[in-house]
């Protein structure tokens, strides 16, 4: 019952703390379209009038640890610079996997540490890590 109030008056101060009102105007939704079937398969797809779009396409996939959501969509707008960014991006059971060019990109390993790496790969497990 606590937890319960406890949430309740968090979540009255986050809409307290809101800004009342914005400077930006609203955009209207000029695209939209949803379909969710009961084989678990779904699409939805939308674009505002300000030039933004988004579409999601998922299916439910079975692995080794159970079934789950394999989702592959893209979305892109146009920046506060007047750019338009996109991003495509795959959700599995391998991770979140974004790709876009104006994302940032690791930098290569170092040699002396892809040294280290391909020699711990060699080595044989010890028996604190069985």
């Amino acid at each position: 019952m606590i937890s319960v109030l406890l949430i309740g008056a968090v979540a009255i101060q986050a809409i307290m703390a809101a800004p009342q009102g914005s400077a930006k105007q609203q955009v209207p939704i000029v695209a939209q379209d949803q379909d969710i079937n009961f084989d678990g398969t779904y699409h939805y797809s939308f674009e505002g009038g300000d030039g933004t779009r988004a579409t999601q396409d998922g299916v439910l996939k079975q692995t080794p640890d159970g079934a789950g959501e394999v989702s592959q969509g893209s979305f892109s707008y146009v920046g506060d610079d007047g750019k338009t960014y996109g991003l495509t991006y795959t959700a599995d059971e391998n991770g979140y996997q974004p790709s876009g060019d104006h994302l940032p990109v690791a930098p290569p390993i170092p040699p002396a540490i892809a040294k280290a790496l391909a020699y711990l790969a060699t080595k044989p497990p010890s028996k604190d890590d069985q």
